[in-house]
């Protein structure tokens, strides 16, 4: 079926978009109020200053903690919701979760507010005292999951990806340096992303967190460009531990993201049988060689990284094919 798949960056770039065909026989989650267990998230509100951005602030923290909890089923144990969030604040919440993680969690951590740049390092604004880049990367490193996805979505955000890039971590900024430091409008388009039914581009059932940034990204930039306005904001991401955020699929960016969802269910939770559970568990098994693969990517020859990635996405698309039959 990829007959001819060969050495180029541009074949490379062709199976993702194989892949997302092979994922639309994936099992669609059809209850979305179902959370998976396995899965956190944190949102951290920081410092408002004037009224009218801790009004704005505010309302987004609401509103991204509400589809959270009702379209993603996060519970109360699953979903830290910060408001006005100190220092000590964020440092106790992932004290906290050290004890609440494993390695296979997932956590997911939402940055709401203003962010400011010396030269040297990002930080995000909170109440009394900042933390910056180095503060965050030490506090993920602290836990025990391996898989973590930051959407830091303040102003001069963009410096985070350097200090925060790591293997089995995806990053997203709302600005691609700490030199865009307008008042970021990619907030809300995110959470209009995990809102909307149409940011699911391949109908596999669920929004991944590639679909959510691609979605998010393209409605940033309709804002500025039919408000005339020239843009003060580029969103980025990473997912390959390179350090270096783009805007787009290139450069081996883009797989874990796009293999990552706020809202699939866990092993446990959507084992109907014994079969169905070994298939979900084969799936785990699959994704975490995708990251691995990923991960060597620069030591492995291309030839064979290319012929290897290959064979997992078809091994991958069958067991989701298998998963919606089981299911049906």
């Amino acid at each position: 079926m990829l007959n001819g798949f060969c050495e180029s960056v541009k074949a490379l770039r062709n199976i993702v978009f194989i892949f997302c065909a092979f994922c639309a026989f994936s099992w669609p989650i059809s209850a979305q109020t179902k959370g998976d267990p396995n899965k956190f998230a944190i949102i951290i509100n920081g410092a408002g200053g004037e009224a009218v951005y801790a009004k704005q602030f505010e309302e987004w923290t609401g509103q991204l903690g509400l589809v959270l909890s009702t379209k993603f089923g996060f519970d109360t144990k699953q979903l830290t919701v910060l408001k006005g969030a100190t220092a000590e604040d964020v440092k106790r919440t992932f004290t906290s979760l050290k004890t609440q993680l494993d390695v296979n969690n997932v956590l997911f951590v939402f940055l709401i507010g203003h962010g400011s740049f010396d030269g040297k390092e990002s930080k995000f604004n909170l109440v009394g005292p900042d933390l910056g880049a180095s503060d965050y990367n030490a506090l993920l490193s602290s836990l025990p999951t391996r898989r973590v996805v930051v959407f830091n979505m303040s102003s001069a955000s963009g410096e985070f990806i350097k200090s925060l890039s790591a293997r089995g971590r995806i990053i997203v900024t709302a600005t691609k340096s700490g030199q865009e430091t307008n008042a970021t409008r990619f907030p809300g388009f995110l959470i209009s992303a995990l809102s909307a039914t149409d940011a699911d581009t391949d109908q596999d059932g669920h929004t991944s967190v590639l679909e959510a940034f691609i979605y998010a990204n393209r409605l940033t930039a309709d804002f500025y460009k039919q408000a005339g306005r020239l843009a003060t904001e580029h969103a980025m991401f990473d997912d390959n531990g390179d350090g270096v955020g783009r805007e787009k699929l290139e450069a081996g960016e883009g797989l874990l993201a796009r293999a990552t969802y706020l809202d699939s269910l866990s092993v446990g939770e959507a084992a109907a049988s014994a079969a169905t559970g070994r298939l979900l568990k084969e799936r785990t098994r699959l994704e975490g060689e995708i990251e691995q693969l990923i991960a060597r990517k620069g030591s492995t020859a291309e030839a064979e990284y290319e012929a290897t990635l290959e064979r997992l996405f078809i091994e991958l698309a069958k067991v989701n094919r298998s998963i919606k039959q089981a299911g049906s």
